[in-house]
């Protein structure tokens, strides 16, 4: 499969590599990483550019393009700035909490929340993980007890990636326990009494954005902010995390690139035994393979983003996207290090960093056997 993009797509990602080239230009990304630092500040510049309403209806506050536009404007900013949280904050929000209030909210919720989120002024995360359910997702134990006029939630959510800086949440919990999963709901929580946020948790990767907590403590939520009816949880569920497995790697799909265009210009220049480094085969080859993983994913996920703009269900290329490129940047970025050697083990040279930051990817939105699990399962249907 090759893919040849139209000149206003062309455009469109020369637009984008534009903003990319502006982001984290007066700060220390090196000084946010080590210290944690989110960057609010480029957060809202890629809002106002339009990247996060890219996805969503102009009718509430978005741009109206397709997942392959989208992609396309991901790709490049991963490409042109090297801050990876900021990449996976962005693609947080525009999969895991925005598509499922477009697909499953009322006209007065999306009118309430996508404009808010769009443009930025509010960070919305995804509140399903907890200590006890991870792979096992709806296995929940935040609870929804009925009162009057809405619903009180107790419970917490943990390692809630951009939880610290959360202004909404959406949050899956028990509404009728005995039900088992056909008994989650859906509820888009507001920052207030009852919901509190825990202070950052240390992690190895993505450190500029930061992972935390959402507390519910006797937690009041009106009835107008359940998302859909009581019960579609697990609907809710499934949808999204079709569209976080897909697209979650968007911007990393860029990082990939850069990454491979820096180890090879490093192979040109620098010399062992008389001669450039490239020249030997333990390094000539890991770049081959670094090329070879940064093409089948982009294709992949370019393939994956076409089938959801045709409306096609596109379950088990999901999973496979996920898995792959996940896996890909992984290896890509261990072969980077080793390609460096002790320039790569050290922080002063930024290539440790994109190991740490690659870690995570085969563990979030699904872990790379969960994929494995999937595609195996969806082959018999």
């Amino acid at each position: 499969m090759h893919w040849t993009f139209s000149d206003e797509q062309r455009a469109l990602r020369d637009r984008a590599l534009e903003l990319a080239g502006e982001l984290g230009r007066s700060d220390d990304l090196a000084a946010r990483d080590r210290d944690g630092v989110f960057s609010r500040d480029d957060f809202r510049r890629c809002a106002a550019w339009g990247v996060l309403g890219s996805h969503v209806d102009r009718r509430w506050g978005g741009r109206g393009r397709g997942a392959v536009d989208t992609v396309l404007i991901l790709e490049a900013i991963g490409y042109g700035c090297r801050d990876n949280g900021l990449t996976l904050a962005l693609g947080g929000q525009m999969w895991s909490v925005q598509e499922p209030i477009e697909v499953y909210g009322s006209e007065e919720q999306k009118q309430r929340f996508l404009p808010r989120l769009c443009s930025g002024e509010w960070i919305g995360v995804h509140g399903v993980s907890e200590e006890h359910s991870g792979s096992d997702a709806l296995a929940l134990q935040t609870t929804a007890r009925r009162v009057d006029g809405g619903y009180v939630l107790d419970g917490r959510k943990c390692y809630i990636g951009m939880a610290p800086h959360a202004d909404v949440a959406l949050v899956l919990a028990n509404s009728d326990p005995e039900a088992g999963k056909w008994g989650v709901s859906a509820f888009l929580v507001e920052k207030g009494e009852g919901f509190s946020l825990s202070p950052p948790r240390a992690k190895s990767g993505t450190r500029t954005n930061p992972l935390g907590d959402l507390v519910f403590e006797q937690c009041f939520v009106p009835e107008e902010n359940r998302l859909g009816g009581e019960g579609v949880g697990l609907s809710l569920f499934t949808h999204t995390i079709k569209w976080e497995r897909a697209f979650i790697h968007a911007g990393h799909l860029g990082a990939m690139q850069r990454l491979l265009e820096r180890c090879f210009e490093y192979s040109r220049q620098r010399r062992q035994f008389g001669r450039p480094i490239g020249d030997f085969q333990a390094v000539s080859h890991r770049i081959a393979e670094m090329r070879l993983r940064q093409e089948t994913a982009r294709l992949l996920m370019y393939n994956v983003a076409a089938m959801k703009d045709r409306g096609l269900d596109a379950s088990i290329e999901c999973a496979m996207a996920k898995l792959h490129i996940a896996e890909c940047l992984l290896a890509s970025a261990t072969d980077a290090v080793r390609i460096h050697g002790a320039r790569g083990y050290l922080e002063e040279f930024e290539i440790e960093r994109e190991l740490r930051d690659h870690l995570g990817g085969v563990i979030y939105a699904g872990t790379s056997d969960i994929q494995r699990n999937l595609i195996y399962d969806l082959l018999g249907r």
